[in-house]
């Protein structure tokens, strides 16, 4: 089959390679029918996710056809069309048993690369490194679907797959994160345009948010920001965040703030300075800290924030800031089975068009040139799709 394969910093191909199959009573085997390519796999490209190997298939947003399945599995039969979500999860182990699917104690198949890093292993994800199991991704032809019983939701109407696709992740990843921070009436500030910050707008608004503030650079994010998400923007290039937010809010901050950038934030605007550069630098950190400085900064005393952007490891944090405003903080991958259903039924009343994001259609053939065009922000790209030939 032809797939996506990670060779190393910034060297993405698309390859012949190995089908898969059955390994697990539990598995089921899936034809991709649809694939896209994720913010954070953008950090797997720049080398920043540590624990790649080359030879990895990537992607953890693809739906399909189900064509072979394990003896165990009960919920799913061959010909079910599903949308898979990228976490793991056995469904009955303590972690499972309260929601927390995305904290699965036994499907990180490489665990012990994990807790030597975090002290505790998260769930396994779909093509995201070997500290979360070293599982093949979904931006190839075919996909081994491990605990077929507990992740993937059946598609059972006609909507097309780009209607439904993004409740892999990037939906339901920002409806927690928006769930993490936002109250009925509050300010919402969401740091990054992208398409975790377009959902996580969407959801603030399903939520009962009174305002929401976009913060990007890009012209089309803020304009999509606008446009779909019906936000009020800030260029960060033009103004500097922390002072036209309290001009907004009449100098008390947003109720709440999201991180929807993450491990790569950029930009002097976002709150670098030579000081946090030297910390960046010195204690081992990989990653920026811009937007969680600022957004420490901004958003009021007694305020809650929001990090569904991914971090990759030890980052500067302003802990003092944080820690005297009385801020409350929630992040995490998400929990992804906990939503899957409610927000299925969210997109079939018609609140919301997942489809709007996309900008860039295409074969696997055209993964490698859609990731750098992802990731240097060209040719109006906010979000690309991938059909399996």
């Amino acid at each position: 089959m032809r797939a996506l394969v990670w060779h190393g910093k910034n060297d993405i191909r698309c390859d012949t390679v190995k089908d898969p199959g059955i390994e697990d009573a539990k598995d089921v085997v899936l034809k991709v029918t649809a694939t896209a390519i994720c913010g954070s796999d953008l950090h797997l490209m720049d080398g920043v996710m540590p624990g790649m190997q080359s030879g990895d298939i990537l992607g953890h947003e693809f739906m399909g056809e189900v064509v072979e399945i394990g003896s165990e599995v009960t919920r799913l039969k061959k010909g079910d069309r599903v949308v898979v979500p990228f976490t793991i999860s056995c469904g009955s182990c303590w972690f499972c048993e309260r929601d927390l699917y995305s904290c699965c104690d036994t499907t990180n198949r490489t665990a012990e690369n994990a807790v030597e890093t975090m002290g505790h292993a998260p769930a396994g994800l779909f093509g995201f490194s070997h500290l979360v199991g070293g599982y093949p991704g979904g931006q190839a032809e075919y996909v081994r679907v491990p605990h077929a019983d507990v992740g993937p939701i059946k598609i059972e109407s006609d909507l097309a797959d780009d209607k439904v696709l993004f409740l892999s992740d990037i939906f339901p990843t920002g409806y927690q994160a928006a769930e993490n921070a936002v109250s009925e009436g509050d300010t919402v500030a969401v740091w990054g345009c992208g398409p975790v910050g377009l959902f996580t707008i969407r959801s603030a608004w399903m939520l009962g948010a009174k305002r929401v503030i976009a913060i990007d650079d890009v012209p089309e994010r803020l304009a999509m920001a606008q446009s779909y998400g019906k936000a009020e923007t800030i260029d960060f290039s033009q103004e500097d965040v922390y002072e036209r937010l309290q001009e907004m809010t009449n100098g008390r901050g947003p109720d709440a703030g999201i991180d929807a950038v993450g491990a790569e934030a950029h930009g002097s605007n976002w709150g670098a300075s030579l000081a946090e550069s030297i910390e960046l630098h010195t204690t081992g950190a990989h990653d920026r800290p811009h937007v969680l400085m600022q957004m420490v900064k901004s958003v009021r005393k007694a305020g809650k924030l929001s990090v569904p952007g991914v971090y990759a490891g030890p980052t500067a944090f302003p802990m003092g800031p944080f820690m005297n405003k009385g801020q409350t903080m929630r992040t995490g991958q998400t929990h992804m089975q906990h939503y899957l259903e409610p927000l299925l039924k969210r997109v079939q009343a018609g609140e919301i068009d997942l489809s709007e994001i996309i900008t860039h259609r295409g074969t696997l053939e055209n993964g490698p040139d859609f990731y750098n065009t992802f990731r240097d922000k060209k040719d109006g790209c906010v979000k690309c799709i991938m059909t399996p030939n």
